[in-house]
């Protein structure tokens, strides 16, 4: 990983928040812990190990043991501002003793995936701003990303994904639980957004904002993961169970307070990925087209929005570049495999190049796609739950994969993948297909 590497050039290397990259059987205090930070090239780290936890009363580790968290709910704690606090203290400790160390620090929040938890005095700031429901505010979203030139102007609004209802066709008393809902998430957005300031304005305040480069990714697409209606427990979608909305509005002024673990409904993830289709846990843009804002010194041209094509697995191989240091033949003794990314550095200083990128194949749960040069081929694989969750009125669809439905775009005219070109362009699809097939098996070893 990264951190082994950079630990061998000098670099001090801290991780905070969540890790999720160990077995689940591993992610106890008996170990074993060579999948745990410490043990893949981080010599600090305080977060939590599986894919989530309580943001008022988190799951916390301190390097390789389990802490309380220093503060309770009650005394103003959250999750997000003590990873952040513990961040400024590990660089700060550093600086102050090492000065001229460089650091690599990488930090997951466990916003924004559930539970959306957030103080009560940000959850109050939204409300009443959702009001007009999804279908309005997905149009608003869309005409406000091509005003910022982010989305291309012209970009089609898809229609509502299966499963999501038209605003109208709620209840009034659906509507208060899903406008709850959306206010507690942006809430939580809001409140992550100041973390990440103050940290930022540490880095200023110690002299090292423009010494840094700072990286900010989403892991991934908008979650489904809510279902129709959201959730006051996501547990409840672990275990196939549902909830009325009676149970919900029981609870709702308890929204993003300790006691409950909730998610948001579909429709709220609709309109957190426009304009793409379909959310996390797929391969349409809406599962992996994520924002990306880079900060580096050495751009002159800031603000400004770069297009071209890059992957996660692309970040790695940049900042090695960046920072001028070639990837090691061998790390701790073990021959490395070749880097799976291609740097995206030119694409800091060179805003017309050409992507250097030429193909990126996803699989994840049976769903696929492959994008070779501006082209994406991609099919969505039903399952019983899938389509329990996302079918409307009772419609089921085949779970066999021969029966899977591939679609074919021209990414490069149709960002939001409304125009499905597999029929006109039947030879195109099937090499795609192909090629994703040959990509698959090599991944498959």
């Amino acid at each position: 990983m990264l951190p082994a590497v950079l630990v061998e050039h000098g670099y001090n290397t801290m991780a905070l928040g969540k890790w999720h990259l160990a077995p689940d059987e591993h992610i106890s205090a008996a170990g074993p812990y060579d999948r745990w930070p410490l043990g893949r090239g981080f010599e600090r780290f305080y977060g939590f190990l599986p894919g989530e936890t309580d943001q008022w009363h988190p799951d916390l580790w301190y390097d390789n043991h389990r802490i309380e968290p220093p503060r309770t709910p009650e005394e103003g704690y959250h999750l997000s501002a003590d990873l952040v606090d513990k961040a400024i203290e590990f660089i700060n400790e550093q600086k102050a003793v090492t000065a001229e160390k460089p650091f690599f620090t990488y930090l997951a929040f466990g916003a924004h995936h559930a539970p959306h938890h957030a103080p009560r005095e940000y959850i109050d700031r939204y409300q009443g701003r959702f009001d007009d429901g999804w279908d309005v505010i997905h149009q608003e979203t869309l005409a406000r990303q091509i005003e910022l030139g982010i989305v291309p102007a012209g970009t089609q609004l898809p229609p509502r994904n299966p499963g999501v209802k038209a605003w109208d066709a709620h209840t009034e008393n659906e509507q208060r639980v899903l406008r709850r809902q959306m206010e507690v998430y942006a809430a939580f957005m809001s409140h992550t957004d100041d973390q990440i300031g103050r940290l930022l304005e540490f880095l200023a305040h110690i002299g090292q904002m423009e010494n840094t480069l700072v990286i900010l990714i989403s892991d991934n697409g908008a979650s489904g993961e809510g279902g129709p209606m959201g959730l006051a427990s996501e547990m409840s979608y672990f275990n196939m169970a549902s909830e009325s909305t009676e149970d919900m509005l029981a609870v709702l002024d308890q929204w993003g307070m300790p006691g409950l673990h909730p998610h948001y409904a579909t429709g709220w993830a609709m309109v957190g990925n426009t304009p793409q289709r379909w959310y996390k846990q797929q391969v349409h843009e809406g599962g992996v087209r994520d924002p990306l804002i880079i900060h580096w010194p050495r751009i002159h041209d800031r603000g400004v929005v770069r297009t071209q094509f890059h992957h996660v697995t692309d970040i790695f191989p940049t900042i090695l570049e960046v920072i001028g240091i070639e990837m090691p033949e061998v790390v701790r003794g073990h021959k490395q495999i070749p880097l799976e990314g291609v740097s995206m550095a030119y694409s800091l200083t060179e805003g017309a190049a050409a992507t250097r990128k030429t193909q990126q194949y996803f699989e994840i749960f049976g769903h696929r796609a492959l994008w070779k040069d501006g082209w994406k081929a991609v099919t969505f694989h039903w399952t019983k739950y899938l389509n329990m969750l996302y079918s409307r009125e009772g419609v089921t669809h085949d779970m066999d994969f021969d029966a899977d439905d591939w679609e074919l775009y021209n990414m490069n005219e149709d960002f939001s993948e409304m125009n499905s070109l597999a029929h006109t362009h039947s030879d195109k699809l099937e090499e795609m297909i192909e090629a994703w097939r040959r990509r698959a098996t090599a991944a498959a070893g």
